[in-house]
């Protein structure tokens, strides 16, 4: 299996966390990753046709995470999000590769007024350029299922780290432990066609509809309610009106263009 953006935040924990589920791993970024951990590396640009080529003979998934990492002039977003999106689906499909899991985000969605629970059907309501480009990789990975037969899956990811610190993350924590096992219950998932499902882990205080995914086989372990009484203890009660309450995007829905 490939994961492509193997050594940012999200990669990292996935080099960790997946051979636990019996995945080998192939990595490719543009840099090497820091520590040896016994997996075939594949050093370039993973936009490039020709990198892909090296990249992916032999294996049979994608777990595409390699973009823009947050909010970026349009051109940025449309290039990494858009355009590089479509040229790794492209290779997969040259490639024979069957599933492609792809790092969507709640952004997608940030202008959905906060909710007791947001399923994913819900109209797409970017908060920021990052959002619209997250909105078009989904799209794409539906245009290539109904094209190509390419079994597809976009995870809306909340708040991924190794704790929650917030009272937004709260609701929204996604744990190291769930993304691996979500992005395996992705994987594995026998009836898959196309799918989009919320990157969380079993948050007492969830505000999006975990239920999509239980579907598919995932089954977070990990609650945020863990640590609530320490967050709520050292945090003044929110403004109904702050952008972290009343928007599924959180402050992303306060930022001004970046052109």
């Amino acid at each position: 299996m490939l994961v492509t953006g193997s050594s940012g935040s999200v990669g990292a924990a996935l080099v960790a966390g997946l051979p636990a589920h019996g995945w080998a791993l192939r990595l490719l970024d543009r840099v090497a990753p820091s520590v040896d951990a016994g997996h075939e590396v594949v050093v370039g640009d993973c936009f490039e046709p020709a990198v892909l080529d090296r990249a992916l003979p032999g294996c049979t998934a994608v777990v595409h995470l390699a973009a823009v990492a947050g909010e970026a002039p349009v051109e940025q977003i449309a290039q990494s999000h858009v355009v590089g999106t479509a040229r790794v689906l492209d290779a997969a499909v040259r490639h024979g590769v069957r599933r492609f899991v792809f790092a969507s985000s709640n952004h997608a969605v940030g202008f959905t007024p906060r909710q007791p629970s947001v399923g994913v059907d819900v109209p797409p309501r970017p908060d920021s350029f990052y959002g619209v480009g997250k909105v078009a990789g989904e799209a794409l990975c539906s245009l290539y299922t109904d094209r190509h037969g390419l079994q597809t899956l976009a995870l809306r990811i909340g708040t991924f780290r190794d704790r929650p610190v917030t009272r937004r993350h709260l609701a929204t924590w996604l744990s190291p432990g769930d993304l691996a096992r979500l992005v395996d219950a992705g994987l594995r998932a026998p009836d898959l066609t196309h799918a989009v499902v919320y990157g969380i882990s079993a948050n007492t205080r969830a505000w999006w509809d975990l239920e999509p995914g239980r579907r598919l086989g995932y089954h977070p372990q990990d609650d945020a309610e863990a640590y609530a009484a320490e967050i709520l203890a050292g945090t003044p009660e929110p403004d109904p009106a702050d952008p972290d309450e009343a928007f599924l995007g959180g402050t992303f829905t306060a930022l001004r263009e970046v052109r």
